[in-house]
């Protein structure tokens, strides 16, 4: 079966440019690519046929023999470059066409995650994340606030509207690269591929720079944001807001800002999780006799809390849904009251009397006392055993 003329495999006319022969193939290897056509059983052999044709008119002096002698320059004697008795392209210099046609495939894929560096896809690179440490109170973590921050960061630049090239103008492909952003030089039998030292990889270049952000398309400023603080948050609490980020380097996407809370500590209640613990001191006869104490709630309201008679310290009763609420819905946290029974200080002599006449008659108002320490007798007996 005789070979097919590489411009008709192409589908281009004899006289077409580099860019239209890169063009073509690249649209011809993207149709007939095996990997998408797994029901196709021609698919593979136009795959090679399209990436022969290829191998021999993107080198111009193949294409100079190949216009001049045609499929007869690669076979026999007539040298031309390919490999001996083969066809040119099917061994060393396959990989570095597969290569271009990957690129294209995959490349949109791989500028998507990779934030658009580091090759010819990446000619409008996302800016960067942002992070915000924001701290706010106790009380504004129960109720949720709105918060004005002031954020240091870069944005698209009004003078260039983001292009990076004076009065807007549209970058120019890369002369170096051709819009890749990356270069490849033979070493032997390897072909090693570099981020193109002319446009860094982006895919292309800005002839006349902007002078308000040099060509970058973004420029250093505080910006000023209103954030939603929803109640209920605690530290370690992470706010995203997309697309509030950085600006993108050459007119791409923005990046994100995370807002990262933390609670500072309170004066009066200590969280854990959605409950709130309030330690309240009560004197030595409170504690005694029992009675009614008023506490604090994080409302800002009051509770009225009986203290029942011959409490302890360490004692604790719950306030049910007077915590704090939960962050993504359900019911609110419990608050926990916790008593600490004072011991009086700078006593009168009257008061040191009184509680002397107490002691003498209190033998059976201590009981946890009394076995504490009938047990350390019982252990001291016993050492001496």
């Amino acid at each position: 079966m005789a070979k097919r003329d590489f411009y008709d495999v192409l589908g281009i006319k004899k006289g077409a440019s580099a860019d239209e022969i890169k063009k073509a193939y690249r649209t011809k290897a993207k149709e007939f690519h095996p990997d998408r056509n797994s029901d196709n059983p021609d698919a593979e052999t136009k795959f090679k046929e399209a990436n022969e044709a290829y191998e021999v008119l993107k080198d111009a002096d193949k294409k100079a023999a190949y216009d001049r002698y045609g499929h007869a320059a690669f076979e026999g004697g007539m040298g031309g470059g390919g490999p001996r008795g083969g066809h040119p392209g099917q061994q060393g210099d396959f990989a570095s066409a597969f290569s271009d046609v990957f690129d294209d495939l995959f490349g949109d894929f791989m500028g998507q995650r990779g934030g658009g560096q580091g090759g010819g896809r990446g000619r409008a690179a996302r800016g960067s994340d942002l992070r915000y440490n924001l701290r706010v109170s106790l009380e504004d973590a129960y109720s949720g606030l709105q918060k004005t921050i002031n954020v240091p960061t870069s944005i698209a630049c009004e003078s260039c509207e983001g292009s990076g090239a004076e009065g807007g103008a549209e970058p120019a492909t890369c002369p170096t690269c051709s819009g890749m952003g990356k270069v490849r030089a033979q070493q032997g039998f390897f072909t090693v591929e570099r981020t193109c030292p002319t446009c860094s990889g982006l895919g292309q270049i800005i002839k006349n720079p902007c002078k308000e952000c040099g060509g970058n398309g973004r420029v250093h400023k505080d910006r000023s944001l209103a954030v939603n603080i929803p109640a209920g948050v605690e530290t370690g609490t992470r706010i995203r807001l997309s697309g509030e980020g950085e600006a993108g380097m050459r007119g791409g996407p923005a990046g994100d800002l995370y807002i990262f809370i933390e609670v500072t500590p309170h004066k009066i209640f200590e969280r854990e999780g959605n409950n709130l613990f309030c330690r309240v001191p009560v004197s030595m006869s409170s504690a005694a006799l029992g009675g009614d104490i008023e506490v604090p709630t994080i409302d800002g309201g009051r509770s009225r809390v009986k203290i029942p008679a011959g409490s302890q310290s360490g004692r604790q009763m719950r306030l049910r849904a007077k915590g704090m609420p939960a962050l993504r819905g359900g019911s609110a946290g419990d608050m926990f009251i916790e008593l600490a029974v004072e011991t009086p200080v700078n006593l009168t002599s009257r008061q040191k009397e009184i509680l002397r006449e107490f002691e003498d008659l209190s033998e059976d108002n201590n009981p946890e006392g009394k076995s504490f320490f009938s047990s350390v007798k019982n252990f001291w007996d016993s050492m001496k055993g």
